[in-house]
């Protein structure tokens, strides 16, 4: 799926668990992008950058925040942000919890 503007994907159904890793990794290479996943102390803040590919971030524990053109969008465990190619975003972690998540990107032809 390629992200015609940034949107969040929220979890559900709500209460469920998140995905687990392998899952994650397993849908998002179906759907042409290669990953890794990324862990983050409490505190952890990324200054404003933009990416020369299409991005997702699935978080799969803790709480991020992104901010995308002055909105805000807050992803608990579960939930998948999708960044187009050139997205200029900001991101933090809180500084009570660590944050661990998948980073998927899609290399445009």
């Amino acid at each position: 799926m390629t992200a015609v503007g940034p949107h969040l994907d929220k979890h559900s159904p709500p209460g469920s668990p998140p995905p687990s890793q392998e899952e994650a990794e397993a849908r998002l290479h179906r759907e042409g992008y290669t990953c890794y996943c990324w862990y983050d102390v409490p505190g952890t803040i990324y200054p404003g950058h933009q990416h020369s590919h299409d991005e997702c971030i699935w978080l799969l524990k803790g709480e991020m925040e992104y901010e995308v053109g002055g909105q805000i969008f807050e992803l608990k465990a579960g939930d998948r942000l999708f960044l187009p190619k050139g997205t200029a975003h900001t991101a933090k972690v809180p500084k009570s919890m660590s944050v661990t998540f998948i980073v998927g990107q899609k290399k445009l032809s």
